[in-house]
């Protein structure tokens, strides 16, 4: 039986009794003082650690890879949600689950078997994501809902650093709350990714997202302030009344 979907401002005083998780992206640290901006993170009490993954061909762009996350585990055991911008992402699955990532997010455009992955992510002990492009549909995710933890909805187009929010992806939250209500996954964690900013976080929040991935348009800012204080004023300004 589908759950009844609340009205929309019962959504969004569910939503808000939460407490935003601020997952830092570690790709946007200095590529050569990688560890020192962790340290950061951790003084910073960063929820979560975003480890993006790209292969060259599912986005025009490299990324990280599992012997970082090694490396980064014997720094910290701040959960890690695994972003796989990757064609094929049912072949790294072993090897993410031996460097100890927490959920392993894969798009639901890069694969045709999306239920036989997910079960495969589940076997190892991690938890399942799915990644949805911007003009991916909510409908995409009916047959695997129930088995995932997580949804990462990107905001922009994946792979391509620097662009702005696609402003229609604030009513694509609430659109991907209420389906997650209607078919039966309430605690659904919502991450946003891209275009997560200090004038965009709030009404993300407010739409329905659990979880904002911070880069360089947040925490990231050097020219700004320290990492650590970037998260606790972001996480201020996100638990304001």
């Amino acid at each position: 039986m589908k759950a009844t979907i609340p009205c929309g401002p019962a959504i969004l005083i569910l939503n808000n009794m939460k407490k935003p998780i601020l997952a830092a992206s570690l790709i946007c640290c200095e590529p050569l003082n990688i560890e020192k901006d962790v340290h950061e993170l951790i003084k910073g009490d960063i929820d979560w650690i975003h480890f993006d993954v790209m292969d060259g061909q599912f986005v025009p762009r490299y990324g990280l890879y599992p012997e970082i996350l090694t490396a980064l585990r014997k720094l910290s055991n701040t959960t890690v949600d695994v972003h796989m911008m990757v064609e094929n992402p049912e072949d790294y699955i072993e090897v993410f689950a031996a460097a100890k990532a927490d959920y392993y997010c894969f798009h639901i455009e890069a694969t045709q078997h999306a239920h036989r992955v997910v079960k495969k992510i589940i076997g190892t002990g991690m938890k399942a994501g799915v990644a949805l492009n911007p003009a991916t549909p909510v409908s995409s995710l009916e047959w695997v809902i129930n088995d995932i933890g997580m949804v990462c909805l990107m905001a922009i187009n994946p792979g391509i650093v620097g662009h702005k929010l696609i402003p229609s992806m604030q009513q694509k939250i609430k659109q991907l709350r209420a389906y997650a209500i209607e078919h039966g996954n309430p605690d659904l964690i919502i991450e946003i990714d891209g275009g997560v900013t200090f004038d965009t976080g709030r009404e993300m929040i407010t739409n329905g997202a659990d979880a904002l991935v911070c880069g360089t348009g947040s925490i990231f800012r050097p020219h700004e302030d320290t990492i650590s204080n970037k998260i606790k004023s972001f996480r201020s300004l996100l638990m304001q009344d």
